[in-house]
């Protein structure tokens, strides 16, 4: 204690500025927080007042991508049918050749391609609204929900598929599927968090567009969607056990494929959304402001 107070003597204060300040720092991070906060539950309050807007706006969005089609919407149901079929019947294998695989696969690929499709097109939300945004005084978050009610609408379709699918393998109606539901719902309340959260690294990073499409393309094949792990090690033991969306997927798909409520995986799929939503409303209630000039 002698050097120091011979150190504070000489240089007029504590040689430890730093800690000393860390309290006051961390006092005054707190308000800022807050504040954030409540920006973004001002901007979502607003959003969800408009309601009618975003709805409409995504309905027209789904009629606009079919619009000269013959099947229309339909197609995302066909295209639904193409990824399962080509998958159950091209990659089968002997230790994969069994009634529970076809319902393993329809509901993986049900979940990852909504996972898929909220992360990929979120990346460029809000330079594909950059009229909107500069030209209207809309609540950010009126954006963020044009973007899940569409991704809900494609959703609904790959549903009835998956469900068409799961009956003629078998696996008709029962209390398992209820299980299924909360895995859902956690996984449709946590889409606005996540697309959120991706279209500010979009805007930030504009090459994020580039990587994150490729990652989710690679990431697919380090997912289980398709694929069973049996306790293999390497790679595949890594996949599984350390890939957030391992978990994402089970906690809908093993209810149903198994009887049994995967509590570890909707735990870590609820802790994993939990974090999402937080980051989510910490970058609306800072950043909304600027995002017009991101644009």
């Amino acid at each position: 204690m002698p050097i120091e107070m011979a150190i504070r003597d000489v240089l007029g204060g504590s040689p430890w500025r730093a800690i000393d300040n860390a309290p006051k720092q961390q006092i005054a991070i707190l308000p800022a927080m807050i504040a954030a906060l409540n920006g973004a539950f001002d901007d979502i309050s607003r959003a969800m007042k408009l309601h009618r807007v975003w709805v409409a706006l995504a309905h027209e969005d789904i009629g606009d991508q079919h619009r000269r089609t013959t099947l229309g919407p339909l197609w995302m149901l066909v295209n639904y049918f193409a990824f399962v079929g080509t998958f159950v019947f091209v990659f089968v294998t002997d230790s994969t050749n069994n009634p529970g695989y076809i319902a393993y696969v329809s509901i993986g690929m049900l979940v990852w391609f909504y996972l898929n499709e909220i992360i990929s097109m979120s990346v460029s939300l809000f330079q594909r609204e950059a009229s909107f945004i500069q030209g209207t005084t809309l609540p950010l978050f009126v954006y963020v929900m044009r973007l899940t009610m569409q991704c809900v609408i494609r959703a609904a379709y790959s549903m009835a598929g998956c469900i068409l699918i799961l009956v003629l393998a078998g696996y008709g109606l029962s209390l398992n599927w209820l299980q299924s539901f909360p895995g859902l719902l956690v996984i449709l309340l946590s889409t606005p968090a996540f697309i959120t959260v991706f279209a500010f690294l979009g805007a930030f990073f504009p090459d994020s567009e580039f990587i994150v499409g490729n990652l989710m393309r690679v990431g697919m094949f380090f997912t289980p969607v398709f694929w069973v792990y049996s306790g293999q090690g390497g790679i595949q033991k890594y996949a599984y056990h350390w890939n957030p969306f391992t978990y994402l997927l089970e906690a809908v798909r093993d209810p149903i494929t198994t009887g049994i409520f995967p509590t570890h995986a909707f735990a870590v799929t609820g802790l994993v959304c939990l974090i999402v939503w937080l980051l989510a409303l910490i970058l609306l209630g800072r950043y909304h402001k600027r995002v017009v000039f991101l644009t």
